[in-house]
Formats: structure tokens, sequence, C-alpha cells
């Protein structure tokens, strides 16, 4: 969340820039108006404690001399209750400015395009150009349909839609992946591997930003009144909040995870979209990555980390471009993000794939996540990172689509032959 300190001294500016979003923040003035309350409150409540324990140092010392304290206790008696009062109004003064900061989106970096919306974001690089055949191509859910490796009425039938079963070698497809993800990532990019729990409790999703924002695209799973946990929307969630209310040793820094788990979203404000094939997806196969950083080092981890997260579409060989997201579209606790959308020929567009970003430290203030440098220095705050390192169901797509045969097989990329043991997919 944001410090209110930087709402307090800079309210307008912060305004101006939470606006480049497309939305109207001006309801910080009521913010800092209550924290200006709060604070009022507060002197008030110190200076009545002062004049309490004041009036029982005299009550003592005239007990003390056997002299009558009946006026002095009469002049504390109000005392108790005033400051019972104002603690009262200064708990809900508090309650009230942390619900506002919790649903304020994070500062976008500077150095981001102002733009309304996916149409003005920049395109920064391309890697290979749109694949092309000498056929009509098809996609995915099409090609997935004649081959057998989706079963969609059946998932349906079990669950219900936006759910696919993947059977044969379209299963083993889905497996290869993730294991050349997490071997690319821990054996040359150097991450450590992490496999984090699916249910996360209601602290971890705030800490990340997803709560009480998001709430609607979540899916709650308690078994009793007593248990507040959900699944979790992305490996995002657990992994970041594994540090939730520790301090970091600085010389640890920067930590790097790379964490597999399967997602689960409502997607309740998607209704509609993408509904064909596996594209938008209530649970999903996802490979994340995360990072710890100091603040003066974590935009080169950004780059890298997309960089990390190229590598995977590089060595599958398959088109695809690097997009910074402008203002308009940016994800509400992110500063900086970039997208890796892929080339899918069955749509003749670039889809997103991957979306990788620096929070800053929006997050590392929700989750109370901090560092020292050395052990006698103040604590800091830690800036979180995390990006898909990929989308895995996203890039079955990818692979299904741009290698694809004219007799509706798909070879199978040279990097996955060893975890797939087939040349083709029949």
């Amino acid at each position: 969340m944001l410090d209110i300190k930087l709402i307090r001294e800079n309210c307008e500016e912060v305004i101006r820039r939470l606006n480049t979003r497309g939305k109207d923040f001006s309801y910080l003035r009521e913010v800092k108006a209550m924290d200006e309350e709060r604070r009022k409150i507060l002197s008030s409540v110190e200076t009545l404690k002062n004049e309490r324990n004041e009036k029982s140092k005299q009550i003592g010392l005239l007990k003390r001399q056997k002299l009558d304290a009946t006026e002095v206790l009469n002049s504390v008696a109000h005392i108790g209750d005033e400051i019972k009062a104002s603690e009262e109004k200064l708990k809900e003064l508090e309650e009230k400015i942390r619900y506002q900061l919790l649903i304020t989106p994070n500062l976008v970096h500077e150095g981001v395009k102002v733009g309304k919306d996916e149409n003005d974001n920049r395109v920064m690089r391309f890697f290979k150009e749109p694949t092309k055949f000498d056929f009509e191509p098809k996609d995915h859910s099409e090609l997935g349909a004649k081959l057998g490796i989706f079963d969609f009425d059946r998932a349906a039938k079990i669950t219900g839609a936006r759910i696919v079963i993947y059977k044969g070698l379209g299963a083993r497809l889905e497996r290869a992946l993730i294991a050349f993800m997490m071997d690319l990532h821990t054996m040359k990019n150097n991450y450590k591997e992490v496999m984090p729990p699916y249910i996360v409790n209601r602290a971890s999703m705030i800490g990340t930003g997803q709560f009480p924002k998001f709430e609607e695209d979540a899916y709650r799973v308690s078994a009793s009144s007593d248990e507040d946990w959900y699944l979790n929307p992305t490996a995002e969630v657990p992994t970041i909040n594994m540090y939730r209310d520790e301090i970091l040793d600085g010389a640890d820094l920067p930590i790097k995870y790379a964490s597999f788990t399967t997602a689960f979203r409502a997607e309740a404000g998607s209704a509609g979209r993408d509904t064909k094939g596996i594209l938008r997806q209530h649970q999903f196969n996802k490979v994340e990555l995360i990072k710890f950083a100091k603040p003066e080092d974590s935009y080169n981890e950004l780059e890298a980390m997309v960089r990390d997260s190229e590598e995977v579409l590089r060595q599958l060989d398959i088109p695809y471009r690097v997009v910074e997201l402008c203002t308009g579209d940016m994800g509400f606790g992110m500063a900086k993000t970039y997208d890796i959308e892929v080339w899918l020929p069955g749509q003749n567009t670039y889809r997103e794939i991957g979306s990788i970003s620096n929070a800053e430290d929006y997050q590392a203030r929700r989750a109370n996540i901090r560092f020292k440098r050395t052990k006698d220095s103040k604590t800091e705050y830690v800036h979180t990172l995390n990006g898909s390192g990929l989308a895995v169901g996203r890039t079955v797509i990818a692979v299904i689509e741009n290698y694809q045969q004219a007799d509706g097989t798909i070879k199978v990329p040279e990097v996955l032959k060893p975890y797939m043991g087939v040349d083709y997919i029949k």
C-alpha cells in the first residue's frame, strides 16, 4: 500500500500520478483529512494521559501527607472516559484510513507512458517474424479436439465451463512444459525451486493486493467458519507471503524463486471473453518468478526477469513481442509492467502469455516485509517483483498453433523432445 506519509506531504502529486491510471483518486484528500484528525486525537490522548499521570502523582502525594485529595480526584474522574472515547474514535479512523489505502493502487513509475488502454502500450522488441504456413492454420481448440488431447465436454460434466481435461500427449505436453520451464529457471537462471501451498489465507491475499479490491475473483474454500482460506490465484500470493512480517538480511538479497502452482480464478469480470479453448480457464498451471530485491537494484532485476521469461519462448523458437504497459493498462499493485505476447496463428494476432512487474515497496508495506543492510542499520521495505515464467496453458496453445502441420499433427519443439519422448503429437 502507499505510505500515508507520502499522501500527507504530497497529496496533490499522488492524486495526479494515480489519475494517469484513468480513474479519479481525489478521495485521497479525504484520507489526508482523516489522517490529520487522527493525529490531532493522538496528540489529545497523549495530553490527557500526561494530565492523568500528573494528577495521579498529586493524589499520591496528598494521601501520603494525609491531606484531602477529593478536589484532585474529582478533576481527574472524567479523563478516563475522555481517553476511552478518543481511542474508540481513533480506532474507527485508523480502520477507515487503512481500508482506503488497501483499495488504492500503486503509484506508476514516472517513466511509464501515460495512456488509456492496451492500444497505447509501447512495443519494445520482437523475436522472429510471425509463423507462416502454406495451408490455412487452425486454432488450438480445433486441433486439440481432432487429436483427442482436450476433452471439454467431460470436464464440463465433472465441474463446469472453462475447465479442461488434458488427455494422452496433451497431458504429457503440459507436464513437459512445466518440467522444461522449472529446469530452465532453476538450473540456468539460478532461481530456487518452490512448490507453495494451493490454499492461502486472507492475510496473504491482502499482502499481495488481491484483497479487498478483487475479492469477487477468488474461490473461498474454508471448511469451517473459523477458517478464511482461498484457492491461490497465482504463485505470487503464497511465495511473496513466505516472508510476511519478517526482516530479511540485506546480504541475502536478491532472493529469487521459481514457483509452480495450479492457479484458480473465478474470472468474475471477464464474462464472455475468450470462452473458446483453453485461453482463459478457471483452473490453470503456471510457473511464476518471484524476487525480493533492494530498492536500488529492483529495476535491473526487473529487466533480468523479463529476459528470463523470454528465454522460455526463445528456446521453444516461437515468435513473440515484449510490450511495456501504459498507465491505463497497468495492474493494480504494480509500478511498472512488461507483457510478453506470443504469436498465435489460429487467431492471427499476439496474445499475452506472461506479465513481469515491479511492485516496488507496495506489497512489502502491505505484507510488512523488510530488510536490514547491516546488523545495526534501520529496517527498510524490500521491493517485490513477480513474473510469469510462463503461463503453461497458453504456452501449450502457442506450441500447438505454431508447430501445427498440414496433416493436423503437431511437431514437438526440439527442447521438449527429451521430455515428451516423441517427435510428433498425433
